[in-house]
């Protein structure tokens, strides 16, 4: 299947998807609203295709004073600041809520990129969307990474997610950027259903 044929399935797959989730994606809308009354979607810059930046969707999952919360983290507590410097990733996360946690887990927040895929940003398959402070962590192997849409899931999302380490992460992406077909595309949607279900990895 051609770059244009894989693009459309994502897109049509991606918009029957928003309108069997829509009423899921309202609830939690409301939900977010009624917790503390803070923004609902949050956009974070994300590198996509070819190394452009683009607005990634999510549902808020952490408190509206989230970077303050960071920095008084990283500054006072050594461990945490290791663990954000490894992975750019806390367990425990003093940013997110509550409700953020629950959204997390099920990855309930993630339902908002859909319209990425609408818009030719993202692809339901694809490596996970990095930030600019990742890109050295890719090193020679940001030109593979470059190579394709991110995706809402993929082959780190189904193989462990947090649980497994960085390095893991980035061969995962490279080994998915060299072998992509629409059979490992299907494969991988398939088994993110039970990946999601059993939380595995995933905080």
């Amino acid at each position: 299947m051609d770059d244009v044929a894989s693009e459309a399935m994502h897109f049509i797959i991606a918009l029957v998807a928003l309108v069997f989730v829509a009423p899921l994606m309202l609830f939690v809308a409301l939900a977010i609203f009624s917790h503390d009354g803070g923004p609902i979607v949050f956009a974070h810059r994300r590198i996509g295709r070819g190394g452009a930046s683009f607005p990634c969707l999510k549902f808020r999952s952490m408190a509206v004073d989230a970077e303050a919360r960071l920095a008084e983290v990283l500054a006072c507590d050594p461990d945490a600041r290791a663990e954000w410097e490894k992975d750019h990733k806390l367990r425990n996360d003093p940013r997110v809520t509550k409700l953020g946690a629950f959204l997390r887990r099920t990855s309930l927040d993630e339902l908002p990129q859909l319209f990425n895929v609408l818009a030719g940003d993202m692809s339901l398959v694809g490596p996970r969307p990095i930030v600019d402070a990742e890109i050295q962590k890719y090193g020679r192997r940001f030109q593979q990474y470059c190579a394709v849409k991110p995706g809402i899931t993929g082959l780190w999302q189904v193989s462990g997610r947090n649980d497994t380490t960085y390095r893991a992460r980035v061969a995962l992406d490279c080994i998915y950027a060299k072998r992509r077909t629409a059979a490992l595309d299907l494969a991988i949607m398939f088994n993110t259903v039970p990946a999601v279900l059993l939380r595995r990895g995933s905080y």
